[in-house]
């Protein structure tokens, strides 16, 4: 072959294959043309319906034992502590004497209430006798009076007058003993008031005085601190300050149990006895106290305690997926799918029953939305929307 023909061949070659190559590339080009004319496809979202169901569940709600009655006993008189004859952790009977004060100045006090008793009856005594002088004497001068011109006429009157004068005289000073007998019967109950009695049966949580302390009324001078103070802890009061989204269906006699750190695992009872009916505007919480048998002195008053706080709704509650709530800065929400496209729901949540959250919005039972909630999923989407398996 010669070099002519060779190199001619050659051209041809190269021909042909910048043909196919051409060919190739406007089929490549046909290719992607044609996808960037197809439209993507929609994303696919799991999706679950809301449900309407009756919502009962318990919660963990934070009370205080307290004692069922407690009083600081001050004296009602001032005094100085003579005896006292409790202690902290004494127990004592109702009308037990606890302690015993002395206070010289009622002494003198009494006697001088006796005296004045005895100065009023005496004027009692002597009126009286006045009373019946006067009396006689009218009486014989009315009897005279009868023969014309042995008495005068104005002598009658003047004796009436006298023993009339002489009946208000003896009132005045009868009111005068009782008056007398008042202020020492005052005086002999101030003198009770030197032994301080338990008014109730207890035990003596605090004792702040000893033999020779200056004590006397809480407004009084040595009443900085009680005597002695007194609390019932046979039956303890149970305070539970329930906040406000819980305290529908709370009733008298309704029992609930409570734990105590004391005795880990262990679980005592109390039974709903006082309701307050009034939310604390500064706590949003209404008291509601539970009266608890401690007959054993087992708790003590003050101990923290949780309570099982048993929570029914009324009306059946919606519930989701607690995944499915979504919340960014000041919005909380769900996304339901509608018609192949998302929709951003405004909700407020409630309780928690396992898995599900109990929801509040523009929702309805049967309404399909999203498993997963989150921003990212923008309202408005067009979505393919497939049915979640039950977890």
């Amino acid at each position: 072959m010669t070099l002519a023909n060779a190199f001619r061949r050659a051209s041809v070659m190269v021909g042909a294959l910048s043909l196919l190559v051409l060919v190739s590339c406007r089929g490549n080009t046909r290719a992607q043309s044609g996808d960037k004319a197809r439209p993507p496809e929609p994303p696919t979202v799991d999706v679950v319906t809301v449900v309407a169901q009756p919502l009962s569940v318990t919660l963990s709600l934070p009370g205080e034992l307290t004692p069922f009655q407690t009083v600081a006993l001050y004296s009602r008189v001032t005094g100085f502590v003579k005896t006292i004859a409790v202690d902290r952790g004494s127990r004592v009977r109702a009308g037990q004497q606890l302690a015993t004060l002395e206070a010289p100045e009622l002494g003198a006090q009494k006697s001088e209430a006796q005296s004045r008793l005895q100065a009023a009856e005496a004027q009692l005594t002597a009126t009286r006798a006045k009373a019946d002088a006067s009396a006689s004497t009218y009486e014989k001068l009315k009897a005279a009076s009868a023969t014309p011109g042995v008495v005068a006429g104005n002598d009658v009157v003047l004796a009436q007058k006298a023993a009339e004068s002489d009946q208000g005289q003896i009132t005045a000073a009868q009111q005068n003993v009782e008056a007398g007998r008042q202020a020492l019967s005052s005086v002999s109950d101030m003198e009770g008031y030197l032994r301080i009695t338990a008014p109730f049966a207890g035990v003596v949580t605090e004792r702040n005085v000893h033999p020779g302390a200056l004590v006397g009324p809480a407004s009084g001078s040595g009443a900085a601190m009680p005597i002695v103070r007194i609390a019932d802890s046979d039956r303890l009061r149970l305070v539970v300050p329930v906040p406000e989204a819980y305290t529908a269906g709370v009733t008298n006699g309704a029992g609930l149990t409570f734990t105590v750190a004391a005795y880990p695992g262990q679980t005592f009872t109390g039974t709903v006895s006082r309701i307050s009916r009034s939310v604390d505007v500064a706590t949003r919480t209404m008291a509601v106290e539970l009266d608890v048998n401690n007959a054993d002195g087992r708790l003590a008053p003050g101990t923290f305690c949780q309570v099982r706080w048993l929570v029914h709704r009324t009306a059946p509650s919606l519930l989701v997926p607690s995944g499915s709530v979504a919340s960014t800065s000041g919005r909380t929400f769900v996304i339901r799918v509608r018609d192949g496209r998302t929709e951003w729901v405004d909700v407020k949540t409630g309780l928690t029953s396992g898995p599900l959250i109990e929801v509040f919005g523009d929702l309805q039972p049967g309404d399909e939305i999203a498993v997963r909630g989150t921003d990212e999923l923008k309202a408005g989407v067009s979505v393919h929307a497939k049915t979640a398996k039950p977890a």
